[in-house]
């Protein structure tokens, strides 16, 4: 057997690889046992970095102790953050690769084998969960020398993300049934949602974007993302039918499918059509997400969009003081299977304009006789105070929504992304 060579572009990854690691992704929704979720992550990593072993180590918090846990045994093997490789990596949370593990004298002092091979080569990578916070180590074994390259760097640390997701879901789930209480279903799956959002509003220079989630009493599917990768902002409004847990963890399994398919090197098209046809395959057929999902290039003002059943999108024009309505470009993701021809809609957006996705929430609130806040009441706001500080205005259309329904309560999530190019 030659030493395996990776000859892809190190930002690609091929389509078979893909697929089976988004699969993986959307099942980490469903309540699977995390110990054989866990190993099916280890075997699918083998063949996508193309190694011949792997091991992962769990942080137990009670002890501080990392434990390995695959290979399972009856009487694992325990370690400390700072002791060994596998320690080093946990205490600096940072990949290290270890070309020649005979010329390592950390490797000799913890050496880590599995059967039938001797291990040369050392891929440490650690296991992060929200706000960076450790949670176990993935290592990868090659039977050569120098085995492991740049293309394998890149894709571990998505597989660590998988692993992640499956621990924190797991302990989410234990809480859930543990709780027994529909009340507190309903919040574990609003922090789930509340979890997803961005922290702070991305720095897009030229530009002032702002996102606003504001949720009903109960657990809804809406969210939002905004996030700058490969020096293009990334902007998703997704809309999960019903309320409650599951559609909280679809939309949001949605959303980590999409960031790691784009940190795979798919592009905005393959991206929409793996992801709708993986929610074609594994929602029920009452269940479906409407999304908004698509990349501003801040160079050239462009914005390349996909809208599965997410509309009426505004592009509001500073130069006349008019709006400028979208339809969807397609169906709701995961109504039906799609054969890849789809392409991307553009946009350009000149000084002044505001980009405006807002969910049904804002449209469809309605008065006590039925009236809708409608596309005459965003289109109102907009044109009055598209000048304003996109914080400023999201809340604006807030607050009109409201007033406009008087007495009636907020019936629906409501989720805004205002993307304005700064004049000048």
């Amino acid at each position: 057997m030659s030493v395996p060579l990776h000859e892809q572009n190190p930002n690609e990854i091929t389509r078979e690889s893909l697929v089976k690691i988004l699969e993986i992704m959307y099942r980490l929704a469903a309540p699977e046992s995390l110990p054989g979720l866990l190993r099916e992550i280890i075997e699918v990593g083998k063949v996508a970095i193309v190694a011949e072993g792997g091991v992962l180590w769990l942080l137990d918090r009670p002890t501080g102790d990392l434990v390995m846990v695959i290979p399972s045994s009856d009487a694992p093997e325990r370690t400390k953050p700072g002791e060994g490789l596998v320690g080093q990596c946990a205490a600096d949370v940072q990949i290290t690769n270890i070309h020649e593990c005979r010329e390592d004298d950390r490797f000799a002092a913890t050496p880590i084998h599995v059967a039938n091979f001797e291990t040369r080569s050392l891929l440490n990578v650690p296991i992060t969960g929200q706000d960076d916070q450790l949670l176990g180590v993935m290592q990868w074994l090659g039977e050569y020398p120098g085995q492991f390259d740049q293309h394998d760097q890149w894709i571990a640390p998505a597989l660590a993300a998988e692993a992640a997701i499956a621990i924190q879901h797991s302990a989410m789930t234990s809480e859930l049934l543990a709780s027994a209480v529909l009340n507190q279903e309903a919040a574990l799956a609003r922090e789930i949602q509340v979890s997803t959002l961005p922290k702070a509003m991305p720095d897009v220079a030229g530009y002032d974007v702002h996102g606003q989630f504001l949720p009903t009493d109960f657990a809804g599917g809406d969210l939002y993302d905004l996030v700058m990768l490969d020096g293009r902002l990334f902007i998703l409004l997704g809309d999960a039918t019903g309320h409650g847990f599951g559609p909280a963890l679809s939309a949001t399994q949605m959303q980590a499918m999409l960031r790691v398919a784009f940190r795979l090197g798919a592009d905005l098209d393959a991206a929409y059509t793996q992801v709708n046809n993986q929610l074609n395959e594994d929602l029920p057929d009452d269940r479906f997400i409407t999304a908004f999902m698509g990349f501003l290039n801040p160079a050239t003002h462009e914005v390349e969009f996909h809208s599965g059943g997410q509309g009426p999108i505004l592009c509001y024009r500073a130069a006349s003081n008019t709006c400028e309505w979208h339809k969807p470009t397609s169906f709701p993701l995961g109504v039906m299977e799609l054969d890849g021809t789809q392409q991307a809609q553009k946009l350009s957006l000149q000084p002044g304009d505001v980009l405006a996705v807002i969910s049904d929430g804002i449209y469809e609130y309605a008065t006590s006789d039925g009236a809708e806040f409608g596309e005459n009441g965003v289109a109102q706001v907009m044109r009055h105070g598209h000048d304003l500080p996109m914080a400023e205005l999201s809340q604006r259309l807030v607050d009109a929504a409201f007033e406009f329904g008087g007495d009636v309560q907020q019936a629906d999530d409501i989720t805004l992304v205002l993307v304005r190019r700064l004049p000048g």
